[in-house]
């Protein structure tokens, strides 16, 4: 449809008809996140949005790794065919719009959401966030990503303003999105958070200047749900789609009869009657500091057409907002009916086959899986007695809480899958199970967890006894990190630290498998044999780990750095996080992760980019060569060793010194290559002009004249080679 035909549709439309386009609905059959009406008399059908970054949350799906573990794969490829998987199960179920990627960089280690998010470095996360939208776009589903922009932190997100300075915005926060509107991203999703003391919602600069006028995306912009707080201040901002559009109630009413029955009894916000004291109460009594004000909803309701019928917003911007939306359908080709009551059709639906998407979930948390540290135990042969230890390994880590928590398809634990391999076998649980928090959770959810940790199978003696009998110690240990609050630090919860370090006093042939939203501390590093990252390895969870430790290579390397404590990292201090009255102060500026690491001189536990191989990989020399507006990289790498494996060839620049401080070394391009026993291979690896830029509030992005190296590594911390160039 063109846009003149757009216009013309819009021009038929009422002003009621128009409303109904610019804020959503509760789903009639209570499955999607967010619905549109469409209009029925216009051919413009009904439109369904759903959560899922890491699955579709509606019924039962395939529950893939966390964003982090595809962040760790660093393989784009590989975040393509998860994307694709995931936006055909969510066409096959009806829905539209899948709300996903997300693709915040991880500023604070302790995060609650880091597990939806790809890496603390813009690169890497700009690499996974486009590829996540091309393969969502490919299965013939909409992208949104999300969201925009500086939501790095759960803890206040709901009204927490961000101070930051205009290059470190660009350097490290806007990056990803602008990735992924070149990818095709059909809308974007305003965080909760203010910058500058603006909501995002109502952030002219950012969203009409930077996304719209400088990046050219006339895509919609959709508000976080419950995220607006402004009528006409959201008009002017730029925002198109107000989510849901309803109070909570209203938007889960179909799914309960209690429910819609209370409904019926809220007062009518047309007739400007203020919400009693019950639903006060009511928001008083689920809501929590990293939850937004869930009631009064539909400031694009009704509060949109009194500001119309007043004159204080012109009727010609909400049809702009109207087309925008309309361009949201075209793209999805439900509109080629359009104009005719029988029109809209949403076309065939993907079929899913859903062993082939359990088994790319399986290989994803392989490719995701970092070997963290290993005395040559790993792998194992097979012929070994284990003992399995931990609270939850019983269970699969399908994913953290809140709004990208999928019901699985089905599940894998660590427990049956390790048992299926090992010659011997016992399980202990050790200490009491670990919560999985959610942001759903009723105010007496964690009442409800301790007692039910207070009553498990837990004996820290008997895991202790398995584990001396056994050839081999397994413990799996893990956090629980959920959207709407953060981690109260990088240890783990409970007694898990006290577990390990006993199990590893009875046998020093242990491995520790850590599922984990991000770092964790490691205080028994030392006294174990082998430490695996699996992050949240979703519904193959079991099966995949069980490849890995059985001799399938583990491909991830850390899209995070790991410190050894939260004072080690740049955010450090109550000032950048979490914030002092109302205001968090971003004054680490652009070095944040590896970059702050390197700058202040502190050891990590882990660097960016580490991770360890079951291969024996060599590079030779590399050569440099002028690429367009940047330098290709070719790296002769081989594999030395009697097995296949996985190496991802990390290219740094190093830049001279110039007018104002920079990072010591940042990623600018990077590939994943699977090699064979003996085999070589030239990898090639491009560096744009951009990773050898800065961004000044005056000249914008900016090329100091002078020598850079290129750094050839295997981490942040592991150069293998150095070679100059000179950039003009």
């Amino acid at each position: 449809m063109t846009d003149g035909e757009r216009d013309r549709l819009v021009a038929e439309m009422t002003l009621e008809e128009k409303l109904g386009l610019v804020r959503g609905h509760a789903d009639p059959a209570g499955r999607a996140t967010g619905a549109l009406p469409g209009v029925e008399r216009l051919g413009v059908p009904p439109l369904r949005l759903v959560d899922g970054p890491m699955g579709v949350r509606d019924g039962r799906a395939t529950a893939f790794p966390a964003t982090l573990a595809l962040g760790a794969s660093w393989d784009p490829a590989l975040a393509r065919r998860v994307g694709a998987a995931l936006g055909a199960e969510a066409r096959a179920k009806g829905h539209h719009v899948v709300l996903g990627p997300g693709l915040n960089v991880i500023r604070v280690p302790t995060c609650g959401r880091n597990f939806e998010y790809p890496s603390e470095d813009p690169r890497l996360t700009a690499a996974v966030a486009a590829a996540s939208v091309a393969g969502i776009r490919s299965a013939g589903a909409a992208a949104t990503a999300k969201h925009f922009v500086a939501n790095n932190q759960e803890r206040q997100r709901d009204g927490v303003s961000v101070v930051v300075d205009e290059r470190t915005l660009r350097e490290l926060y806007l990056p990803g999105f602008r990735a992924a509107v070149a990818a095709g991203a059909e809308a974007v999703m305003t965080a909760y958070n203010r910058v500058r003391g603006r909501w995002m919602s109502e952030h002219t600069e950012l969203v009409e200047g930077v996304l719209r006028e400088e990046w050219g995306f006339d895509g919609c912009v959709v508000s976080d749900w419950w995220g607006t707080h402004d009528t006409r201040a959201a008009v002017e901002g730029g925002l198109d789609l107000e989510m849901p559009g309803v109070s909570p109630l209203e938007l889960y009413a179909p799914r309960s009869h209690l429910l819609r029955a209370l409904v019926g009894l809220r007062p009518s916000e047309r007739a400007g009657i203020d919400p009693p004291v019950l639903w006060r109460a009511y928001d008083a009594l689920v809501g929590d500091e990293g939850q937004p004000d869930l009631y009064p909803a539909a400031y694009f309701g009704d509060r949109l057409r009194r500001a119309v019928a007043s004159g204080a917003v012109a009727e010609a911007a909400v049809d702009r907002k109207v087309e925008r939306v309309l361009g949201l359908y075209d793209a999805l080709g439900l509109l080629d009916g359009a104009g005719k009551p029988s029109g809209g059709s949403a076309g065939e639906s993907p079929t899913v086959d859903a062993d082939a998407h359990h088994d790319l979930a399986r290989e994803a948390a392989v490719r995701g899986t970092v070997l963290l540290d290993n005395d040559g135990l790993l792998p194992l042969s097979g012929a070994e007695s284990l003992a399995v230890v931990g609270p939850n390994a019983d269970a699969a880590k399908v994913g953290g809480g809140g709004s990208s928590a999928v019901t699985p398809a089905r599940t894998v634990s660590p427990l049956a899958a390790l048992r299926e391999r090992a010659s011997g076998f016992t399980f202990e649980r050790g200490v009491a199970r670990v919560a999985e928090p959610s942001l759903f959770d009723p105010p007496w959810a964690g009442t409800v967890r301790r007692l039910r940790g207070a009553t498990t199978d837990a004996d820290p003696d008997a895991a202790v006894a398995a584990a001396a009998d056994a050839d081999v110690a397994v413990v799996v240990v893990q956090d629980g990190a959920t959207e709407g609050e953060d981690r109260d630090s990088l240890a783990l919860p409970g007694d898990q630290d006290a577990l390990v370090a006993a199990v590893a006093a009875a046998n020093d042939r242990t491995v520790v498998v850590c599922r984990s939203s991000g770092p964790v501390r490691m205080p028994w590093l030392d006294d174990v044999a082998a430490v695996v990252a699996t992050w949240y390895p979703g519904q193959a969870d079991g099966a995949a780990l069980a490849d890995v430790l059985y001799g399938a290579d583990p491909g991830g390397r850390l899209p995070v750095t790991f410190g050894r404590r939260f004072a080690d990292y740049p955010v450090a201090g109550d000032r950048r996080y979490p914030g002092v009255d109302g205001h968090v102060h971003y004054d680490e500026g652009v070095f944040v992760g590896y970059r702050g690491f390197d700058r202040d001189g502190v050891d990590p536990l882990f660097p960016f980019g580490h991770g360890r191989s079951y291969a024996a990989f060599a590079c030779g020399d590399a050569s440099a060569t002028p690429d367009g507006d940047g330098w290709r990289l070719d790296v002769p790498v081989a594999n030395d060793a009697d097995r296949a494996g996985r190496e991802v060839v990390q290219v740094y620049v190093s830049p001279p010194d110039g007018p104002v401080e920079r990072p010591a070394r940042t990623l600018g391009g990077f590939a994943s290559v699977e090699l064979a026993a003996g085999e070589r291979e030239r990898v090639s690896v491009s560096v744009p002009r951009r990773a050898f830029a800065r961004y000044d509030s005056r000249e914008g992005w900016t090329v100091d004249p002078g020598e850079y190296d290129l750094l050839v590594a295997r981490s942040s911390r592991d150069v293998r080679e150095r070679m100059s160039v000179t950039a003009e």
